[in-house]
């Protein structure tokens, strides 16, 4: 198969993103033509005239259309591409120069007609955005499940840095209207329509995130509102392991109980956990203060994802009404 790539980049209100995705897009390496699909998804702030000041040096194709979300941009985005591979990005993200030789080179080593890398920290980045990346991908909060190389032959990708073939996308309908979530959903019909995945280590992106504390805790309890409902559309995919924040936040409870009560290894336990977060960042980071904001990162994603999960397991299963009823806010019509 001669690879032909097609960008695919929802943007919604966030124009100096695009800039910094687009000056980052005329730094690759890449010497083949490459297409470049904008898809601006109802924005009251547009990203036109950034658009514009790159269409010399970059093949752009800037599409406007009414807000859907981002699945549904995506699609939009997809079906109008004159690529046969695309690759969705988020706004967010800032592409190193040889993200796509990378990309190209895992492919025609080993083709798949899905794909996805990882996210790093870029040097710009902010302290918390660092901490909140260090939470996300860590290997002692999500098992390097985000970027890690012991999935990589069952890799979920994620959509901030995913590769989906014209061929799959056809074939599985695209993005469906959760969010979050949309990402795991189509994986799993990728998987089901008979296709692989795999992780391309190589090909990661900056992932820049711009959250503060208070973005970051309801982006992770949507997280894990969403997956109870993953759950229930893909029974098979279940697993012990996404209780973990749960079961997390009600040891720790149960540790302070049971302290009080003159019982405090379960606590030390605890302690001692957080120690290792703590070191494990700061080798990482080299950074007394991300260190520190890491264990504050790590304590809001375990609080609102497990939060979230254990309500929405309650409701979804305990509920005779759909998920689109249940929990709304989760859905674009």
């Amino acid at each position: 198969m001669s690879l032909s790539f097609s960008f695919i980049i929802p943007v919604y209100n966030r124009p100096d993103e695009i800039r910094e995705l687009l000056e980052s897009f005329v730094k690759q390496t890449y010497s083949r033509p490459y297409e470049i699909v904008i898809v601006e998804d109802g924005s009251t702030v547009d990203s036109k005239n950034q658009v514009t000041q790159f269409q010399e040096q970059l093949n752009i194709s800037y599409l406007e259309k009414t807000n859907s979300g981002p699945g549904d941009s995506r699609n939009y985005g997809m079906r109008r591409a004159k690529g046969n591979y695309f690759i969705v990005l988020d706004s967010d993200c800032i592409l190193p120069p040889q993200y796509l030789e990378e990309a190209t080179k895992a492919l025609e080593e080993e083709f798949v007609h899905c794909y996805g890398g990882p996210d790093a920290a870029h040097a710009s980045f902010s302290l918390v955005q660092k901490a909140i990346n260090y939470a996300m991908t860590a290997v002692l909060t999500t098992g390097g499940i985000r970027g890690g190389k012991t999935r990589v032959g069952k890799f979920q990708p994620r959509s901030f840095n995913m590769g989906i073939s014209k061929e799959a996308f056809e074939k599985v309908g695209g993005y469906g209207k959760i969010h979050p979530g949309e990402d795991p959903d189509l994986t799993i019909r990728i998987w089901n329509a008979g296709y692989r995945t795999k992780l391309i280590p190589e090909a990661f992106v900056y992932h820049k995130r711009r959250i503060d504390w208070n973005k970051f805790y309801i982006q992770v309890n949507k997280f894990g509102m969403v997956r109870p409902i993953l759950n229930k559309w893909h029974p098979s995919t279940a697993k012990i392991i996404y209780w973990f924040p749960t079961f997390f936040c009600i040891g720790f409870l149960a540790a302070i109980v049971l302290s009080i009560a003159t019982i405090p290894l379960p606590l030390w336990l605890y302690g001692i956990y957080f120690v290792l977060l703590f070191i494990d960042s700061l080798l990482k980071n080299r950074s007394l203060a991300i260190a520190i904001l890491s264990l504050f990162a790590v304590s809001i994603q375990f609080v609102g994802y497990g939060y979230g999960f254990l309500k929405s397991t309650i409701l979804i299963n305990f509920s005779k009404k759909a998920p689109q009823e249940v929990f709304p806010k989760l859905f674009f019509k």
